[in-house]
């Protein structure tokens, strides 16, 4: 069978336009009665992924009777999504205990095959992707791809679905995709589209307030303190753009929440960010240009170490079996420095500490 499109083929006259209606009930047909179905966000999964994994799950019960298994690989680091998954009582599967073999249908949302941070095998079929984030390479084997590089959040084409479908939306559900579009566009401050504000807009009335509080406002350990005060210690100014290593982390997602905390420096305009997690480096990107093209700045920094992506203001990447002693990691992170420099034809200028 093959993909109906979301939005037509402009190249193709030979039939008329697929209404999203008529679009997402085949997908909905297509998954009717094909057995288990897995859904897999990407690695360290951040609000975005979780509840746009969430929402698609609701989406398919509701509409077949099918459940489907949520899953992840890394670890739900930050205090946040963490209270996030207690509170809103999401159960997510780490994929190391699952075999996939006993899945008819995998899902991934929020990321890509071969985008280099999700857990899924090498040559694992995938069935269904829908993402926010742009396009590495053609997927012609897949049956659905919804990838919407002008959307702010996954979560938020999820929601259209559930609107398109009319799928009554909980509370609960509610509460997952506004905190996602909340936290991924920065409260619509941040690389968001009209279709984001409106899902945001029609969420907030439906989301329980004090689970948000909650949720924003979590108890933090005293290593969480230590990492900021490493961020602090290590951070380097080269003009506008700041540079920090947080060298040996126990949670991978502090690296771009301190990219996004130390983006306030005054002066600075781009921030990237560096922290050893399990034999790899998780690096981290912010800017406030919205002409900075991150996604592809990265990408040249890490080709033929790693694997990157992002959008315009944001991006993330990772370099795999990078030693833990120091000298590898002052390696790394001159080359990635010197990289940097270099893809945004900037000239380097000396470093300063931040403080």
């Amino acid at each position: 069978m093959n993909k109906p499109p979301l939005t037509p083929d402009p190249a193709d006259t030979s039939s008329p336009p697929v209404s999203m209606t008529d679009s997402v009930s085949s997908m909905i047909e297509w998954l009717r009665g094909r057995g288990k179905i897995l859904i897999v966000c990407h690695d360290n999964p951040d609000p975005d992924s979780i509840a746009a994994a969430v929402a698609l799950r609701h989406l398919i019960l509701m509409k077949t009777g099918q459940d489907a298994v949520l899953s992840y690989g890394g670890v739900i680091g930050r205090s946040e999504n963490r209270k996030m998954v207690e509170l809103l009582e999401i159960t997510l599967v780490p994929i190391c205990e699952l075999n996939l073999t006993q899945f008819a249908v995998v899902c991934v949302v929020d990321t890509q095959p071969d985008a280099g941070n999700n857990s899924l095998p090498p040559g694992q079929p995938v069935h269904l992707v829908i993402d926010h984030h742009p396009p590495k390479k053609k997927h012609a084997d897949i049956f659905w791809i919804d990838i919407r590089e002008e959307y702010g959040a996954s979560a938020t084409i999820l929601y259209e679905y559930l609107n398109n479908q009319e799928v009554s939306i909980n509370t609960k559900l509610a509460t997952s995709l506004f905190y996602a579009i909340k936290s991924e566009t920065q409260d619509l401050g941040r690389e968001w589209s009209k279709a984001d504000r409106e899902a945001y807009l029609k969420l907030l009335p439906l989301s329980n307030n004090q689970i948000l509080y909650d949720i924003i406002h979590p108890q933090v350990s005293r290593n969480y303190f230590s990492t900021f005060a490493t961020a602090l210690k290590n951070a380097r100014i080269y003009g506008e753009m700041l540079v920090f290593n947080l060298h040996k982390v126990e949670n991978p997602d502090l690296v771009a929440e301190l990219a996004d905390f130390l983006l306030r420096q005054q002066g600075v305009n781009y921030v990237l960010g560096m922290g050893w997690f399990n034999t790899t480096q998780i690096l981290s990107m912010r800017s406030l240009n919205p002409e900075a093209k991150l996604g592809l700045v990265i990408q040249e920094m890490v080709a033929g170490i790693g694997t990157a992506g992002g959008h315009g203001m944001v991006a993330g990447g990772q370099v795999r079996d990078i030693g833990e002693d120091e000298q590898a990691q002052q390696d790394l992170e001159q080359l990635l420095i010197e990289r940097m420099f270099h893809a945004l034809n900037v000239t380097q200028s000396p470093a300063e500490p931040l403080i």
